[in-house]
């Protein structure tokens, strides 16, 4: 009897152990299973949320300093090109537009006087901003720096005979500045400007519309002049939304456009 009772004892106490380690085992499994999925839907989120990424402006969005200078002029003009030409026009009797430049949109090109009838070309040649008067006579524009009372229309209209008038108009509120005769033109530069004007079938206007339609944006020149010796263009400036300059070549007989650049700067 006691021995038996000795195995029986024996026999409860393994089972026992048996089943604590069957439990241990189990326990354990089912705590690997739950990290598992834990683990496996953490990075199944970190798929689907994006993850916060902090980015500097990029160098493109930078704007040179021709750029600013566009902006800070175009900013401040209330007046539009449209507006300024008819204003312009209506100073002088029977007049037509030949130049019309927002002044301080493009110091650079002050520096150059292209003649109409060649060097003025549209080969690389300076825009009508600031460049020299159709007629041949070398007049510029003022200074190309805004005033202190804001930016400046400088406009050149031209008499039926070639007589080429300066009007300069606010930009702001588009009053009058200035309306005065070039002095010093001679009998050969307004015959120039008079054939110049008569070979023109369209005018500024329809140039600016023809270049605004390739290019959105703001006109901020408008001029005659010669194309080699190849007829005439309105050679027509608009800067866009990037406050880049891009220049037309608008054919003045038919309105195509004949080049177009963009200025990089």
């Amino acid at each position: 009897m006691n021995s038996a009772s000795s195995r029986s004892r024996t026999l409860k106490t393994v089972g026992a152990l048996g089943m604590a380690a069957a439990t241990a085992v189990l326990m354990t499994g089912c705590g690997q299973s739950s990290d598992s999925a834990t683990s496996a839907a953490t990075s199944e989120a970190a798929k689907v949320v994006p993850q916060k990424q902090t980015t500097s402006p990029s160098a493109s969005a930078r704007l040179t300093e021709d750029q600013q200078e566009r902006k800070k002029v175009l900013d401040a003009t209330k007046v539009t090109f449209d507006d300024a030409a008819t204003t312009a026009t209506g100073e002088v009797a029977g007049g037509k537009l030949v130049d019309l430049d927002l002044e301080g949109v493009d110091d650079d090109d002050n520096d150059q006087s292209p003649s109409p009838t060649g060097s003025g070309s549209p080969t690389g040649s300076a825009s009508p901003t600031g460049s020299a008067s159709p007629t041949g006579t070398g007049t510029s524009s003022p200074s190309a720096s805004p005033g202190a009372d804001g930016p400046v229309w400088a406009a050149e209209v031209a008499e039926k005979d070639g007589t080429i008038h300066t009007v300069r108009i606010n930009a702001v509120d588009g009053k009058v500045i200035e309306a005065r005769v070039d002095a010093d033109q001679d009998a050969a530069d307004k015959k120039q400007t008079a054939d110049l004007l008569a070979q023109a079938t369209q005018t500024p206007q329809q140039a600016a519309k023809v270049a605004t339609e390739k290019k959105k944006g703001t006109v901020t020149s408008v001029g005659l002049d010669d194309n080699e010796g190849n007829g005439v263009i309105w050679q027509v400036d608009v800067v866009g939304s990037d406050w880049k300059k891009t220049t037309f070549d608008v054919d003045a007989k038919n309105d195509t456009i004949v080049r177009e650049e963009t200025d990089k700067d």
